[in-house]
C-alpha cells in the first residue's frame, strides 16, 4: 500500500538533492559546497536550526540542492513543514542521513505526515505536496503501515458526524476487516440488550442512529492474545446534562477512541505480529430525546454490577465498562483502551499529552519506553485507590462519577477498573485526539496519539 503521493518510487525524473544538516555538522557540509553556496547560505542566515529550511540556487533558476536543519536527536517533526514549504517538484534526501535506515525512515515519516490534508469537502485539489523520493536506507513498510494508520485516524476523526455515525464507523471497521481477512461480528440495536450490553444500548438508544458493538478478531487463535477497545462516542450533545454550545462543537471527534483502536488493529494486521487480536468499539450518539437515559438512572451493567448515572455528559466511560467486561472475560495477555473521556486529562496535561493509567508495573514501564523511543509520548497518572470511596452510590454498587468534579481523569479511570479483573494487565489512556492548531506533521484537526507507542509495547512483548 502506498501511505501517500508525497512519497513517490525513483525513477527517471529529476530530483533535486536534499540534506538534512544539524548546527553542530553545518560548518563541515558547508565546506563541502561551492564558496557562492556558503555565502548564500550565509545571506539567507541558513543556522540548520529544526525545521529551517534553504534552497541552493542552480543554473537556470531552477535549485542546485536544499538543506534542512535537525537536531542531533532526530524527530519527524524535523522534515514534516517541508512538503508544503518547498516549491512543488520532487527532492531525493542525499548525505549522512540518507544512509541511515532509523534517519531515513523518520525523515520519510515526518515527510508523510506533513503531506496529510483532510479536503474531502474542499472544492478542487489545492496545492500540491513537495514529493520525496522513498530512500533507500528507510525501512518502507515500517514508515507505511504508520503513515497508513495514521492517516486512517485523522481521516475518522477529522469526518463530520453526519458523515461518521455509528453505522458508517461500522463500514470502516468493515473495510479494514475485510483488507486483511479478519472477522467482524456486529450487535445493532436491540441486540445489544439480548446479548447483555444494557450500558451501550442506554447511552445510544436516545438516537436515531441505532447504537452497536463491533468485534473484530484476527490471527491464530492459539496465540497470545491482545484486546483493544475504542471509545466510539460519533457525537456527544452531553446528553440531558446538555452541553453549552462551545463545548459541543468538537465532539464529531468523541469517537477518536474508536479510531485509534482501529488504526491500531491496521499496524498489528499488517505487520503480522503474532497475537490473537481482538478489537471491540461500542459506537453510540449520545442524543436528546424522550427516551434518553437520565441523571440517577440505575442500570445494571454486563458484569452484573449496578451503575447511578452521575451525569449523562460522562457516556463513554459506560459503553466501555460493558466492552471491557465482555474483553476481560477472554482473559487476554494484554488489555488496552483508548478513549476521549475526559476534559479533567486535558486540564491536566493539555492537548498533546495523553494521560495513561495502568494496572501493572511491568507494563506501564515498557509502554513509557516504548513512548520515548517512537516519539509518541504519554504520561502516567496514578489509578489512586483512596479515591475509590468517592465513586460509592446510596441506591446502587457505583457511581459513575462521584460526587463532584476533582481527579475527574483518575475518577474516570478508577471506574472502569472496576470492570477489569487484577490479574490482566490493562493500560486506559484518555486521549485527546485532536490538534488545536497547525504545527509542522500535525494539522489542525483528528490526530493519533500514543497508538505506535501502544504498537511498539505490543510489538516488544510478544514477537514481530
Amino acid at each position: 500500500m502506498t501511505a501517500h503521493p508525497a512519497l513517490v518510487d525513483a525513477d527517471e525524473t529529476p530530483a533535486c538533492p536534499l540534506y538534512a544538516v544539524s548546527g553542530d555538522d553545518l560548518a563541515d557540509w558547508s565546506a563541502t559546497r561551492s564558496e557562492a553556496e556558503r555565502a548564500w547560505l550565509s545571506a539567507v542566515d541558513f543556522k540548520a536550526r529544526p525545521g529551517q529550511w534553504a534552497l541552493l540556487p542552480g543554473d537556470g533558476g531552477a535549485p542546485a540542492a536544499g538543506v534542512f536543519g535537525v537536531d542531533p536527536t532526530l524527530r519527524a517533526a524535523h522534515a514534516a513543514a517541508l512538503p508544503y514549504a518547498l516549491p512543488e517538484g520532487r527532492y531525493r534526501l542525499e548525505g549522512s542521513y540518507a544512509g541511515s535506515s532509523d534517519a531515513a525512515g523518520i525523515i520519510a515519516f515526518g515527510w508523510g505526515l506533513g503531506s496529510y490534508r483532510f479536503d474531502r469537502f474542499k472544492a478542487g485539489n489545492g496545492r500540491v505536496a513537495a514529493q520525496l523520493e522513498w530512500p533507500a536506507a528507510a525501512a518502507r513498510a515500517v514508515v507505511e503501515r504508520d503513515l497508513s494508520a495514521t492517516f486512517m485516524v485523522r481521516d475518522l476523526v477529522n469526518a463530520p458526524a453526519n458523515e461518521m455515525g455509528p453505522e458508517e464507523l461500522q463500514r470502516a471497521a468493515e473495510q479494514l476487516a475485510a483488507e486483511f481477512d479478519a472477522k467482524i461480528t456486529v450487535l445493532i440495536g436491540e441486540d445489544l440488550l439480548t446479548n447483555n450490553y444494557p450500558l451501550v444500548h442506554a447511552v445510544g438508544r436516545a438516537s436515531s442512529r441505532t447504537p452497536r458493538l463491533i468485534d473484530i478478531t484476527w490471527g491464530d487463535p492459539d496465540a497470545p492474545k491482545v484486546t483493544v477497545l475504542g471509545k466510539g462516542v460519533c457525537f456527544d450533545s452531553g446528553g440531558l446534562d446538555l452541553k453549552s454550545a462551545a463545548g459541543m462543537a468538537l465532539m464529531k471527534k468523541d469517537m477518536g477512541g474508536g479510531a485509534h483502536a482501529l488504526g491500531l488493529a491496521r499496524m498489528i494486521m499488517s505487520a503480522g505480529l503474532p497475537v490473537r487480536l481482538r478489537v471491540l468499539v461500542p459506537a453510540v450518539e449520545n442524543a436528546v430525546s424522550g427516551n434518553a437515559f437520565r441523571p440517577h438512572d440505575v442500570f445494571r451493567s454486563r458484569k452484573g454490577t449496578t451503575v447511578e448515572i452521575g451525569n449523562t455528559d460522562a457516556e463513554g466511560r459506560l459503553i466501555l465498562a460493558d466492552a471491557l467486561t465482555e474483553a476481560a472475560d477472554q482473559d487476554p495477555a494484554l488489555l488496552v483502551d483508548f478513549a476521549t473521556l475526559t476534559g479533567a486529562a486535558r486540564v491536566a496535561l493539555g492537548p498533546d499529552l495523553p494521560a495513561m493509567f495502568c494496572n501493572d508495573e511491568n507494563t506501564a514501564g515498557a509502554l513509557l519506553r516504548s513512548a520515548e523511543t517512537h516519539d509518541d509520548p504519554v504520561w502516567r497518572m496514578p489509578l489512586w485507590a483512596p479515591y475509590r470511596k468517592r465513586l460509592s452510590s446510596s441506591v446502587a454498587d457505583t457511581s459513575s462519577t462521584g460526587a463532584d468534579r476533582m481527579g475527574g481523569a483518575i475518577m474516570a479511570a478508577l471506574f472502569l477498573e472496576q470492570f477489569v479483573p487484577a490479574r490482566t494487565p490493562w493500560v486506559h489512556l484518555d486521549v485527546y485526539a485532536w490538534n488545536d492548531s497547525d504545527t509542522p506533521g500535525r494539522p489542525r484537526g483528528g490526530e493519533a496519539m500514543s497508538m505506535r507507542a501502544v504498537f511498539g509495547l505490543i510489538e516488544d512483548r510478544f514477537g514481530g
